[in-house]
């Protein structure tokens, strides 16, 4: 029996969902692994650990939700995430290790903050999935 575009439609509308829980759940356990040892449990490394290790398991878990994800959506999509993440991947990579040099040589004033070059990842992704879709429209 084969798949209507209404059941393609409700699965690919749970994965969507699937993975933006999984999304928010990984930052907000990102923000409480970070801010919890300054604001809530005052350096306590047992806390610490253990909230370093559920970041982890959850964002594994978004990495599953992203796999499902991805496989849900047809070739074209698939192609443009394919795309948009190779972009992304060859950016955090040249970038940050082009931003890591310029720290090590002490060109720039500041510290070579990891934040930063996921913003750049993050940022290109986006751009890479809204040129891909305008280029295969």
């Amino acid at each position: 029996m084969q798949k209507t575009k209404k059941d393609w439609n409700h699965k690919n509308k749970k994965n969507t969902i699937n993975l933006a829980f999984w999304t928010i759940s990984w930052t907000a356990s990102m923000a409480l692994s970070t801010f919890g040892r300054i604001f809530i449990w005052h350096d306590n490394m047992t806390l610490s650990i253990a909230a370093i290790l559920i970041n982890l398991l959850i964002g594994i878990g978004m990495i599953l939700a992203n796999i499902r994800f991805i496989k849900g959506l047809d070739e074209l999509q698939q192609k443009i995430q394919l795309e948009a993440m190779s972009i992304a991947l060859g950016v955090g990579v040249i970038g940050g290790l082009f931003y890591s040099q310029l720290d090590q040589a002490n060109i720039i004033t500041s510290n070579a903050e990891i934040s930063h070059l996921v913003i750049l990842i993050a940022l290109t992704y986006m751009v890479g999935i809204f040129i891909g879709r305008v280029r295969y429209k």
